[in-house]
């Protein structure tokens, strides 16, 4: 028997070359900063001897973007939680608000699919209940990249929206709420018992896009766990079989995060505090009348630029209450 061998029937084998992988490129990302930085100071210096404005506005421009880079790399130190370099599940409710909030908890999904793609991440739509007049119930994703449930978890609690309601014939402000809760998705070998006898199991058409085929069968599967109530759904997938191995995994997240919660006998770190989805209770305030500004209650950090926010300019705010969330 080799040692390489060896070393692959060892149970730990997977984590370690993982580990391994990890280092190495978190090692040849703090190289490129140095590269950075370098070239950094060789700009300053060639600007102390000599003026030249093409120069400078290089150098000016270069070190905006480094200042960015250092600050996210900073923030990557706060993502030291059990699960933080997971990908995530993200699922959006429509609160209190009626048509106004299923508008919303659709401009949400539009929101956070955008930071998604401003950071190349892969999304997949894993479940949405539509609404037929407008918007849409819920929805849930899996937002697949580096420590995406890490970043997404400042993201867990109502988030209120104040405008003019585009369903009010009167023109008049009204205010709507959605919810937003992460979990992470769970390690293939994380254990999560789960008897066959306590699941419920329907099957139903698929409703929302994903090939010439999606809506032709019943391919869409929902899945009860009935002792705790839990519910986990998937339509994306084009076979019932793939859809049921999707909504299992979820099942299984949510599960080990209702397990997590019991065991320390109170809210649990994974998802945050569950509430009301209604007043007093958002973490969030996005105002598009009479002023506008997006205003997170937990952190004071605000941007008056909404529209970029809603665009999915989510940085200020998930790093503020990374840096908050670790000196509260």
């Amino acid at each position: 028997m080799t040692s390489q061998q060896s070393f692959w029937e060892r149970e730990d084998a997977q984590d370690l070359s993982r580990e391994l992988a990890r280092l190495q490129e978190l090692r040849e990302d703090w190289r490129h900063v140095e590269e950075r930085l370098d070239n950094l100071e060789a700009l300053a210096e060639i600007l102390a001897e000599e003026s030249d404005s093409e120069l400078t506005e290089e150098f000016y421009a270069a070190a905006s973007s480094f200042r960015k880079a250092m600050e996210e790399k900073q923030t990557h130190l706060l993502l030291n939680g059990d699960f933080d370099e997971r990908n995530a599940i993200l699922t959006i409710h429509a609160g209190a608000g009626g048509l106004d909030s299923q508008d919303w908890a659709e401009m949400m999904l539009r929101m956070y699919l955008r930071w998604c793609e401003n950071r190349d991440f892969h999304v997949q739509v894993l479940d949405v209940q539509n609404d037929g007049e407008a918007g849409i119930k819920s929805t849930v994703i899996l937002v697949k990249g580096p420590y995406a449930f890490g970043y997404l978890r400042a993201e867990v609690g109502v988030h209120r929206l104040v405008r003019i309601s585009p369903f009010d014939a009167a023109k008049k402000r009204h205010t709507s709420f959605a919810s937003v809760h992460v979990i992470p998705e769970l390690p293939d070998d994380l254990e999560v018992h789960i008897r066959p006898e306590d699941l419920r199991i329907d099957t139903y058409r698929a409703s929302g896009a994903g090939g010439q085929y999606v809506n032709m069968t019943d391919s869409a599967v929902r899945i009860t766990h009935i002792p705790s109530g839990i519910v986990a759904s998937c339509q994306d997938e084009r076979s019932q079989h793939m859809n049921r191995q999707v909504a299992m995994k979820v099942l299984k997240a949510r599960l080990y995060e209702l397990q997590q919660r019991e065991r320390h006998e109170q809210l649990e770190n994974l998802q945050g505090e569950k509430k009301e989805i209604g007043w007093s209770s958002q973490i969030r305030s996005y105002v598009l009348h009479p002023y506008t500004m997006v205003k997170d209650h937990r952190t004071g950090c605000e941007v008056g630029n909404v529209q970029a926010v809603l665009d999915g300019d989510l940085d200020p705010f998930i790093f503020a209450f990374l840096r908050f969330s670790k000196t509260a």
